[in-house]
């Protein structure tokens, strides 16, 4: 149960403090859109497609506001609430062996059925001379 509180709050963490780094990479800046970045390419084809100008409220504008002035209070929440719980499926997930868990008493040849009997091999119809 530590494990997976542990996981939670790093996989919240990592939501939260990824955003402005993955933004800053792109290219979408405080200072603006950096040159020759991804974030300038994805401005050319928004501003191709509508015309010249990027529309207020597309994802280029968005994520322009947030690498500019980062997230609101409730846009980290939500972002943190959705990292703890992917980080505390992820670490109180248990690998298990193909097939299945094995219980004790559950090994071929102990009180365990094994499934059909196996069937007789096919024989043709005609007596062999």
């Amino acid at each position: 149960m530590i494990k997976r509180a542990a996981a939670a709050a790093v996989g919240g963490a990592l939501a939260v403090g990824a955003v402005p780094v993955v933004l800053g990479a792109m290219g979408f800046t405080g200072a603006g859109i950096a040159a020759s970045s991804i974030a300038a390419k994805m401005m050319s084809a928004a501003a191709i497609a509508n015309g010249g100008g990027v529309a207020p409220g597309s994802l280029v504008a968005i994520l322009q506001s947030v690498g500019a002035a980062g997230l609101s209070t409730s846009s980290n929440i939500l972002l943190a609430s959705a990292g703890s719980t992917f980080g505390a499926l992820l670490g109180g997930s248990k690998k298990v062996p193909p097939g299945g868990p094995k219980a004790e008493g559950d090994q071929p040849g102990e009180n365990a059925s094994q499934g059909e009997a196996p069937k007789p091999p096919l024989r043709s119809e005609k007596p062999e001379k």
